[in-house]
């Protein structure tokens, strides 16, 4: 088997090309390299250049006929930037998305594994969220994810792609086998930041303790990035059956079944980590919620998957990541 990886050299799509290398499948990657790195595709087929690029696009699948299947990673993801500028969010997340969708019905591609986000559902409090809850998406980073959901269930209802959305939550961790892991050396999201704190000395950022928590931090649901690698692995392989008793589209959630406020994850990265960090409380940023975690019983009856990976494997895996970053990426 052979797939087309739209964002491959960033850091999910990279660890997902590096899971199906590991089971046998052979990607092939296309990315602009705006925030993916050339380092994670070197021994890789690798197209650079635009996911919206029909001619590209179409040269690609001229050049490898046996493409059987795509996976959609590529887009910009961070809240606060997506605030600033949605325009370009919209334009990256949704028309270019659009413009790669098109593409892969143009060269006759009718599978489509898309990675959407957790973050459209509304913040359900105690309990996990499911795929029918409520959807509420509070910054125009999220609103891209469900705008282009919306277009791909339009599109799946007229047979020309058949569709699996993966929601899932906020990814940790590195590939086992150190092939790849977070490219960028200051990230916005919560644990990024840890790592940057642990590195730089200065005290972690808490943005928000009001929360309606058990701690009045936001709750999220850390999932080892492998374990989403291997899902994809796993809906690629039973792609037919997963949608054998729906309409071409099936909406899973990915995700640990348990929800971590950032106090707990910095309490947990500091029983883990050598070099303890210190934290500060700042206001919440405009865009940022609550929070919620997944329920994954639906991943576990479609694809027969859990997740493998705790958080102390991830809060691990990044802390040797962030060691061996440097070499790798040289920044």
């Amino acid at each position: 088997m052979k797939v087309l990886i739209a964002g491959g050299a960033g850091y999910v799509g990279s660890t997902i090309a590096s899971a199906c290398l590991d089971s046998g499948i052979e990607p092939v990657i296309v990315d602009s390299l705006i925030t993916g790195r050339r380092e994670f595709v070197m021994d890789r087929k690798f197209y650079e250049g635009d996911i919206s690029d029909q001619v590209l696009i179409a040269r690609i699948f001229t050049e490898n006929p046996d493409l059987s299947a795509a996976i959609l990673c590529a887009a910009l993801i961070n809240v606060p930037e997506s605030i600033s500028d949605p325009v370009n969010y919209y334009m990256n997340n949704v028309v270019k998305c659009l413009n790669f969708a098109r593409a892969l019905v143009a060269n006759d591609c009718t599978k489509l594994i898309f990675s959407s986000s957790a973050s459209i559902y509304a913040t359900s409090g105690p309990e996990p969220v499911n795929e029918n809850s409520p959807i509420e998406p509070t910054n125009p980073y999220a609103r891209s994810k469900v705008a282009f959901e919306w277009i791909l269930q339009d599109i799946s209802k007229t047979g020309l792609l058949k569709v699996i959305s993966f929601r899932y939550f906020n990814p940790i961790g590195a590939d086992p086998k150190m092939r790849s892991g977070l490219q960028s050396p200051e990230p916005s999201h919560a644990f990024g930041a840890i790592i940057r704190a642990m590195q730089t000395g200065k005290p972690f950022a808490i943005t928000g303790t009001d929360y309606a928590t058990r701690d009045g931090t936001g709750i999220r649901d850390y999932i080892h990035v492998w374990d989403v690698a291997h899902a994809h692995v796993l809906a690629l392989i039973k792609f037919e059956s997963i949608l054998a008793d729906v309409d071409h589209y099936e909406v899973i959630n990915l995700g640990t079944g348990k929800g971590t406020t950032v106090r707990e994850l910095v309490t947990k990265f500091n029983d883990v980590s050598s070099t303890p960090i210190e934290i500060a409380r700042v206001p919440r940023r405009p865009g940022d919620s609550a929070g919620t975690f997944a329920n994954y019983e639906k991943a576990k009856r479609l694809l027969g998957w859990t997740p493998q990976f705790s958080l102390v494997d991830g809060i691990r895996d990044s802390l040797k990541w962030a060691e061996l970053r440097e070499l790798v990426l040289g920044t």
